[in-house]
């Protein structure tokens, strides 16, 4: 399913963030995570995990799926976090930050693992083991 993603900052995101926690469960459940639209959520099977997949295929993660009616249909927000970025395009088209708002993304439904902040660095960015 193609749609727009919004990313941006939680309360619980920004607490855990500043704190020192990012290296926690609690961290990880709060931002390795996709919101979805209740209809979108059942029209993807209602799943537990969701792979998001930027438009042009090359970056994808796996993330916890949340039913909720705080987006929009054909919107997904995550948390502006090491999974979200993952998908984000780089380019800043001069402006000096990323499209962080109106990014298009495919999600699926996945039964694949959801990486901790660490693996994300190891796996993704370092490309290790």
């Amino acid at each position: 399913m193609e749609v727009i993603l919004i990313t941006g900052s939680t309360i619980d995101e920004g607490r855990l963030a500043k704190g020192g926690d990012k290296f926690t469960d609690e961290y990880t459940m709060e931002c390795a995570s996709c919101w979805i639209f209740p209809s979108d959520f059942v029209s993807l099977c209602s799943p537990e995990k969701v792979k998001v997949t930027s438009r042009n295929g090359k970056h994808s993660i796996v993330v916890y799926a949340k039913c909720t009616g705080s987006v929009q249909p054909g919107q997904v927000f995550m948390p502006r976090a090491i999974w979200s970025n993952v998908v984000i395009d780089p380019d800043t088209l001069s402006t000096g930050s990323p499209l962080y708002k109106g990014a298009p993304v495919n999600v699926e439904p996945s039964d694949e693992e959801v990486l901790s902040a660490e693996d994300v660095v190891l796996k993704v960015y370092i490309g290790g083991q």
